[in-house]
């Protein structure tokens, strides 16, 4: 394996022929487009939403948190079996493949359970944790009542969503990624249609505000399953593992075993990872229900900006999972310092664009003139830190593609409750720095995370092939 490394130059290593990009851009085009378009389903509700005032933007911000904290759960826990997905597919197994997907199904349903259980029984204690002291008492009232109104027509959308991860994440580490991304494109038009129709009460539908765009969130959702699902097992020819399925629905004990062994790391990481980043949110929102307004606008924004370089790091998986499975160590150590820089690059122009547009995007919410100039700030910072991002992510998925499940654990969720939350709650709670500085310092630490990642990446402590056998 070593020899295998050196004997790689540095152009090899980094640049890629038009094959290479040639492939890449089959694989990720369709990923971008799919998940550009469901962040931008997100903007869509958080304008509109917008128009209806600070607060109910605020309100929709805290329960989305959750919302997100679900969501990469569910991709934390599929994201094991997707590991051994990709390599069955490269060893050409198509009932290994058929049999992850079934982990997915089962995995993903009993998170919805307990997701449930979680937020029918705790939400007002959490939507309570984002509302600062000093918020008057009828603002404070105000926030909880919107919050907790989305919440409830939002819950029926995790079934479709749990099921869709499934579904799409199987297919993409296939190298199919088309069917996924036309489902999001009309789930994309269901959504705005019934965002305008619920939220405004336009062509004689009621006025619903914060409700009407949940409703719309979650109708949008169940389109896209019954679209990817469908279409799914109306191609076997293409999709070879869907034939039998639910035929019997058998999975290898064994197989279970190792999924855990490697999957469990990835809960854990994707949960951890997903309540620092709620937790952040709260830190920040200890100066002011603004801040959580502005916090909401960056977010939405600069999510679909990092979309490329995030989507970069999904095909990152793929790619070098398909290369192991086949016992090409070399060319998966090559695949994955070419993505790694081609996610660097990307960086620059999508962080430009971003730092460019910064101070007219928030223009396009209803909002107060602070609150703002606070989201322009603060998306400027998060361009500036856009490049170690995407080096920090694209480290990961390789680490993750080999089955180092463990080791991603430790550099992904552990150094952020390690390094970035401790820092976060001390800045925001014990010095006097504006937000912006706040955020920039605390996004600056994942120097050290870039430093790390490049050290385990070119030690080649991935280079793993876990279905060899």
């Amino acid at each position: 394996m070593k020899n295998d490394s050196q004997s790689l130059t540095l152009r090899e290593c980094l640049i890629g022929d038009r094959s290479f990009y040639r492939h890449v851009a089959i694989v990720v085009l369709p990923i971008i487009v799919q998940n550009t378009l469901s962040n931008v389903v997100g903007l869509l509700d958080n304008v509109m939403v917008g128009q209806v005032g600070t607060l109910p933007m605020s309100a929709v911000a805290i329960v989305n948190q959750f919302m997100f904290v679900f969501n990469l759960c569910v991709w934390g826990a599929l994201a094991g079996a997707g590991i051994f997905g990709a390599q069955f597919y490269g060893q050409g197994n198509m009932e290994g493949v058929r049999q992850t997907l079934r982990i997915k199904l089962v995995t993903g349903l009993g998170l919805v359970l307990v997701a449930f259980a979680v937020l029918l029984t705790c939400g007002s204690n959490l939507v309570g944790l984002y509302i600062a002291d000093g918020t008057s008492a009828a603002d404070a009232a105000a926030t909880m009542d919107y919050a907790l109104s989305y919440l409830r027509v939002m819950l029926p959308g995790l079934i479709p969503f749990a099921i869709t991860q499934a579904y799409a994440g199987t297919l993409r580490e296939s190298g199919q990624t088309s069917l996924p991304m036309k489902a999001s494109m009309i789930a994309m038009g269901v959504n705005f249609v019934f965002n305008c129709l619920l939220i405004f009460g336009l062509l004689g539908f009621p006025c619903l505000g914060v409700v009407g765009a949940g409703i719309a969130t979650s109708l949008s959702r169940f389109v896209e399953c019954v679209i990817v699902v469908s279409g799914a097992h109306r191609s076997t020819e293409r999709y070879p593992f869907m034939a039998g399925l639910y035929r019997g629905f058998a999975i290898d004990g064994a197989l279970v075993r190792n999924v855990i062994m490697k999957g469990a790391p990835l809960l854990l990481n994707e949960c951890l990872w997903s309540i620092s980043q709620a937790t952040l949110l709260q830190c920040y929102s200890v100066r002011g229900i603004q801040v959580i307004a502005a916090m909401n606008i960056t977010g939405t924004i600069t999510q679909i900006f990092n979309e490329v370089f995030l989507s970069l790091g999904n095909a990152t998986a793929i790619l070098v999972g398909q290369e192991l499975g086949a016992n090409r160590m070399t060319g998966a150590q090559r695949t994955a310092w070419r993505m790694i820089s081609l996610s660097v690059a990307s960086c620059f122009v999508m962080g430009g664009a971003l730092a460019i547009c910064s101070p007219f995007i928030p223009h396009i919410y209803n909002t107060e003139p602070e609150i703002r100039m606070l989201a322009s700030e603060i998306i400027r910072m998060s361009a500036l830190c856009m490049p170690l991002f995407a080096f920090a992510n694209a480290a990961y998925f390789t680490l993750r593609s080999g089955g180092k499940t463990f080791i991603t654990f430790l550099f992904d969720s552990c150094f952020t409750w390690v390094v970035t939350v401790p820092l976060a709650f001390v800045l925001s709670r014990y010095t006097s720095l504006p937000v912006m500085l706040v955020y920039l310092f605390v996004n600056a630490g994942d120097i050290i995370k870039c430093a790390i990642g490049f050290v385990l990446v070119k030690k080649g402590v991935w280079v793993n092939n876990i279905v060899g056998d």
